[in-house]
């Protein structure tokens, strides 16, 4: 039986798992590192991801979180001569609703200590200062918030959006990125500094000084002697952790989306990720509805859906695809390699995403053969917010429960984590973070109502 010995065995190849390498590699120097999963880099969930990021949340720590993350981002895009198409037209966020003071309420919380001038009020007169996303470079687009509140503006600026739309929210700093060439230059740069990735299972963890891990690799029985370990396992971190008799407080939830060539051109290829905020209730025939009434799996689609519908244009301006998501599912369920996906779901994200952009309605009847359906776990705690830094059984460190958007903060939490093992000054979020932010019982009242932002 073969036997490694490392000083830190990071345990998950996502994106996540991978940022917490790099970061220890190059901002550390520790080198000795071991990257273990059963699949290869940047699979299962990472690639499952939506490749969007933002910086807006309606709590002030996730804002800060995630903007922290864009700047580490625009840094390695800078060194790399933008290797991972970062581009930025930003989210554009919409609703039915005329002057939605609930949301501008979010708005100030999100972004009160910013300076002044970050969150722009366009209506009437001021409505021609409103800047529009021609252009997609990351360096050249303005930050902050536009807030649109003039119906004219809007149909001069989205002709495509449902007539009733009364109120855009325009986040600016936000776009999409290629996740896949990102992971894949901080694993290089892990590797060229001495830290190795080994496909293998990890099947038990012996606690103790090292760590001992028993793993199988094609076939073969192997251990793994590591001083430190670090729960990147994504959805399977809670699988881990039981390996050292530990209970993590997280779920999964499947949650899916499709893309498929817009042959109809729907879609402008200019437009930014739009999300309709808005409830509905999705329009069907009266045979339709009796038809789904009849069918206990489908009558569900029956009753009102949620908002946060999402659509965006998928391979930059000379590409043809566009992205559909629609995050309604709540139930939690067990983590497997390969989830049943619905079959209805694609039927059922056109027929929601048409409303915003009835432009789409053709394809509810003629959906494109060339599409992919595609799905992937959501971990999270009940609050939503990432789990990073010390686990209760010493020597192991966690960087799990990023739902739904562990793209757009790999690169911050990745940094976050590396610092707790390496011992170096910690980040200001490092409490807010950890398990210490439960002892904080102000801090997770305030984080309880905003749980569900995380699915945009």
């Amino acid at each position: 039986m073969q036997s490694n010995d490392v000083d830190i065995a990071i345990i998950g190849a996502g994106i996540a798992g991978i940022a917490a390498a790099y970061y220890l590699a190059t901002e550390h120097k520790r080198t000795r590192i071991l990257i273990l999963d059963m699949g290869q880099p940047m699979a299962l969930t990472s690639a499952a991801s939506g490749e969007n990021y933002r910086n807006w949340w309606p709590h002030p720590t996730m804002t800060a979180l995630t903007d922290r993350s864009i700047g580490l981002m625009e840094d390695i895009a800078t060194r790399t001569g933008n290797r991972f198409h970062m581009a930025r037209r930003g989210y554009v966020l919409a609703t039915r609703r005329s002057r939605p003071e609930d949301l501008i309420r979010q708005l100030d919380a999100s972004y009160g200590t910013a300076p002044e001038g970050t969150i722009r009020i366009h209506e009437g007169k001021s409505a021609a200062s409103y800047e529009p996303p021609v252009s997609a470079d990351w360096e050249q687009a303005p930050s902050g918030v536009d807030v649109l509140l003039d119906r004219a503006m809007i149909r001069q600026h989205f002709p495509g959006f449902d007539p009733e739309i009364a109120t855009i929210l325009h986040v600016r700093r936000a776009g999409d990125i290629s996740g896949q060439q990102l992971g894949q230059y901080m694993l290089e740069e892990m590797r060229a500094a001495g830290g190795r990735f080994l496909q293998a299972r990890v099947t038990a963890i012996t606690t103790g000084s090292p760590f001992v891990l028993e793993i199988e690799n094609n076939g073969a029985r192997e251990t793994v002697r590591a001083d430190v370990i670090i729960n990147a396992a994504g959805p399977f971190a809670g699988h881990v952790s039981a390996l050292h008799s530990e209970i993590l407080p997280i779920i999964n939830v499947l949650q899916q989306k499709i893309a498929f060539p817009d042959q109809q051109g729907a879609i402008p290829r200019q437009m930014p990720f739009s999300i309709d905020l808005d409830g509905q209730s999705i329009e069907w025939t009266a045979e339709e509805r009796e038809s789904l009434a009849a069918d206990p799996n489908l009558a569900r689609f029956l009753d009102p859906m949620p908002g946060n519908i999402h659509c965006r244009p998928d391979g930059g301006e000379r590409g043809t695809w566009i992205k559909l998501g629609w995050a309604y599912n709540s139930t939690p369920s067990a983590p497997v390699l390969e989830p049943a996906l619905d079959p209805n779901f694609p039927e059922i994200v056109v027929r929601g995403a048409s409303r915003l952009h009835p432009r789409l309605k053709p394809y509810i009847t003629a959906m494109p053969r060339e599409r992919v359906h595609y799905g992937g776990y959501y971990p999270m705690t009940a609050e939503n917010w990432p789990l990073i830094g010390p686990a209760k059984t010493p020597g192991v460190f966690l960087i799990t429960a990023l739902s739904g958007y562990g793209t757009m903060a790999a690169c911050a939490a990745g940094d976050m984590c590396a610092r707790w093992v390496a011992g170096a000054a910690p980040s200001t979020l490092a409490k807010q973070m950890s398990f210490a932010r439960y002892e904080d019982q102000d801090l997770m009242a305030g984080a309880a109502g905003t749980a569900h932002r995380g699915h945009l």
